[in-house]
């Protein structure tokens, strides 16, 4: 009874096959797995999309998005999640200092999940502090495959209180404090936002654009959202990106230990790749 009285209070009817058809649909394009508790988060953020094209119901949006490659876009878009913050997991940046003094003939890193952008610029403070300079030899790729999250990192523009756990040193050095109105705000310096290159990219596609081998892959949070087959599938093509004494940097809340064919454990949630697999 709760639950009928639940969808009589929806704008949109939204049934369990729409759902399961959803489920499928993000899966087949982004190999992003949704769980059975998210159906609440799929019908509030499609809502919004139904109600901007004047569509009528969840079946009729499906199909809409079905044929329109600019609407499965926005489909994507409103699905996935993103959460981000500066330097978060610290020791994670910790590490990359460590290895780029270590190896200073890096020259390519892969931020493969940007979201907003925070992660890559924190990765660009860390890669210009080691080199003394904003003009490196390190190529920063950052990719997401959420558009509209591409755009706000291109901008590079944060409230306030999101560096406020950043030292005085790196605030001064790396952002431009708002004025009058956008006193709340803070910008990231033109010299770091040219540092990095932003691009999007599906995990999930074939063809990924890199023609260079990879010094560092950041790829945090990201294979939580996919099954393990899929997990499995897209570790194994970045580990062969990777160079032999590359580094691969995963989320806290992923662990391929179970992974011996692939990578070696040589930290948290920090990984090198088995040579044998650069070589498949």
């Amino acid at each position: 009874m709760g639950a009928v009285a639940i969808q009589n209070e929806r704008e949109f009817v939204f049934k369990r096959a729409d759902f399961d058809k959803v489920r499928a649909s993000l899966m087949q394009k982004a190999g992003i797995r949704l769980t059975e508790a998210k159906d609440g988060l799929v019908y509030s953020r499609l809502a919004k999309r139904i109600r901007a094209l004047g569509l009528s119901s969840f079946a009729e949006y499906l199909d809409y998005v079905e044929s329109s490659k600019a609407e499965q876009e926005q489909f994507i878009n409103a699905l996935t999640t993103n959460l981000t913050s500066f330097f978060r997991e610290p020791h994670h940046f910790d590490a990359l200092a460590d290895y780029l003094q270590a190896h200073p003939q890096t020259t390519t890193i892969w931020c493969a999940a940007s979201s907003t952008g925070e992660e890559p610029y924190s990765i660009a403070m860390v890669v210009a502090e080691a080199f003394g300079s904003f003009r490196t030899p390190v190529k920063i790729i950052a990719s997401d495959i959420d558009s509209n999250v591409l755009a706000t990192a291109r901008e590079g523009v944060y409230p306030l209180k999101s560096i406020e756990r950043i030292s005085h040193v790196r605030r001064q050095q790396f952002f431009h404090r708002g004025r009058g109105a956008n006193s709340d705000k803070v910008r990231v310096v033109k010299e770091l936002r040219d540092m990095v290159q932003f691009r999007q990219l599906n995990l999930h596609q074939a063809d990924w654009g890199f023609n260079q081998p990879v010094d560092i892959v950041f790829c945090r949070n990201v294979m939580i959202y996919f099954d393990k087959e899929t997990q499995l599938k897209v570790l194994a093509r970045m580990v062969r990106l990777l160079k032999p004494d590359g580094l691969y940097v995963a989320g806290h809340s992923e662990n391929f230990n179970h992974q011996s064919h692939l990578v070696t454990p040589i930290g948290k949630t920090l990984y090198r790749p088995v040579k044998a697999a650069n070589g498949e």
